[in-house]
């Protein structure tokens, strides 16, 4: 027995061996690289399709189509593994059962990586596994490199982000997380559209980058030459929606902020950003609470998530709620702490071993002790809520409290995963707020939204939630790139890349 999967040491040689093949097949006639592929059922639906116990004669004829992912020769014989979409398939050939002279000089010249086309009733081995009988075959496309060596895994990190295709061939655990990510979105809109929200498009290039407080990727409107950005946020346009009487909208999009690379940061990521008419913050916090269940119970099946480290997060039942400033008394020991001027704060942060930026606003110090020291430890779900004013000037401040708006972020799994507000309708103190933000910078500030608020937005809950950082939650990922399919890279220059090519 031999296994069609030994392999140069070096690819460039490998490459050439396989052009080979490929010259020979086309010399042949034989065309490697087929417009189309005639499939009956997938892998899993022919493993259905079985009849326990029915004779091998009367068993289903199934066509199945995938690349091949083990291949075992003995002699007269060979087993194979083709993998689709669903899952793995096993087939059997044999010299006898396919057209003369075909299984010797064309079907054992197949390489891992090939995709075919396979035709043939299904029966039993020996060992219990339903297979394929092969009859009949297709070569419909040659790969022309091999895959990574030890097909069931591949462990270089830069490579699994630059060529994820690889990843996804080799590495059941990302092919199932990406399915789960397309799931979860799925339930997501299913959730919004069975509570009346309407999902809409708004623009990615903006000529004011607002919404949130992000440095923008700059760009140039040719045809108007004109400067424009990518959108930092969806939050002014859908609420342009409220003005125009949509009660309920919804927008699944990317984002774009020109900042940091990390475990938890991609600068092009997905949010779900939603407004709700006649309602509030609290309005957002059921919403969001029966959203992240819904997802969870419909995707991954239970409400408790374990984590890498062995802790298990329990999303159903009740979550915690916390005012931010009681966290922030907790942590520093000092329930004088938001009377001190910045100065003190800063000289304290210090004294607890919290490394701050002499530079930071009053508002600043106290948000670093917020996201260094109290995030982190946020692992079951809380709505950490009536967060410094300065924050978000988008959001209704406080009637008991002017230091303070009404808004909640929800954090588990030590991060932020979805903050919401009473929406701010009053455009006078809109106006006067986002002054405050913008500062000397006037020409920053969304006029045009000023503009809308004055023609008048009613009472609403907005709710914006990070997709990558929930599938981070839900699925066990470790980095958010692990659920981004192409995440952010620095390219490779054409000479790296050939190098890699012949070394790898």
């Amino acid at each position: 027995m031999t296994e069609n999967n030994a392999q140069p040491e070096n690819t460039h040689d490998l490459f050439a061996v396989r052009l080979q093949k490929l010259e020979a097949l086309r010399a042949a006639g034989k065309d490697p690289f087929a417009a189309n592929c005639e499939q009956s059922h997938t892998s899993a639906d022919a493993l259905a399709s079985y009849k326990e116990e029915a004779p091998d004669e009367e068993q289903p004829i199934v066509q199945v189509a995938g690349r091949i992912l083990v291949f075992r020769v003995m002699g007269k014989a060979s087993f194979l593994k083709i993998q689709d979409r669903e899952g793995l398939i096993q087939c059997y050939a044999t010299r006898d059962e396919l057209p003369e002279g075909e299984y010797n000089t064309y079907f054992k010249k197949l390489d891992l990586g090939d995709i075919i086309g396979v035709e043939g009733r299904l029966f039993k081995t020996k060992t219990g596994e339903i297979t394929v009988r092969v009859s009949r075959y297709t070569l419909v496309s040659k790969s022309l490199r091999p895959l990574p060596e030890k097909w069931a895994g591949l462990k270089d990190d830069d490579k699994i982000y630059r060529q994820r295709y690889l990843d996804l061939i080799v590495n059941p655990t990302s092919r199932n997380r990406f399915k789960q990510r397309s799931a979860i979105i799925r339930e997501m809109r299913r959730y919004l559209w069975d509570r009346d929200f309407q999902e809409v498009e708004t623009p990615v290039l903006q000529a004011v980058a607002g919404g949130a407080a992000a440095r923008p990727f700059l760009t140039h409107f040719n045809a108007l030459d004109c400067r424009f950005y990518m959108r930092i946020a969806l939050e002014l346009y859908l609420k342009r929606m409220l003005v125009g009487g949509e009660d309920r909208v919804f927008e699944i999009g990317r984002v774009f902020r020109n900042e940091g690379l990390s475990r938890r940061h991609n600068p092009e990521f997905t949010m779900l950003e939603l407004y709700q008419a006649y309602t509030d913050f609290r309005g957002m916090m059921e919403l969001t609470h029966g959203l992240i269940q819904h997802v969870a119970s419909k995707v991954i099946g239970s409400m408790d998530i374990e984590r890498p480290d062995g802790t298990v997060i329990h999303l159903g039942g009740e979550w915690r709620e916390a005012r931010y400033k009681d966290l922030v008394i907790e942590a520093t020991g000092d329930a004088d702490w938001f009377s001190y001027d910045s100065a003190t704060k800063l000289e304290k942060a210090r004294a607890l071993g919290i490394e701050v930026d002499s530079d930071l606003e009053d508002y600043e110090i106290s948000n670093n002790v917020f996201e260094k020291v109290i995030e982190p430890t946020l692992i079951q779900p809380t709505f950490v809520t009536h967060i410094p004013r300065e924050l978000c000037p988008l959001a209704k401040i406080t009637e008991d409290d002017e230091t303070t708006i009404d808004v909640f972020e929800l954090c588990i799994n030590g991060q932020e995963i979805a903050p919401a507000y009473s929406e701010q309708n009053d455009p006078i103190i809109q106006k006067k707020m986002f002054l405050e933000q913008v500062g000397e910078e006037v020409q920053d500030m969304d006029n045009d939204f000023i503009t809308a608020l004055e023609h008048g937005m009613p009472p609403a809950g907005g709710m914006g939630l990070g997709i990558d950082r929930l599938i981070i939650l839900l699925t066990g990922a470790e980095s958010i790139r692990d659920t981004i399919l192409f995440p952010s890279l620095k390219p490779v220059s054409a000479e790296q890349s050939a190098s890699e090519d012949v070394t790898s």
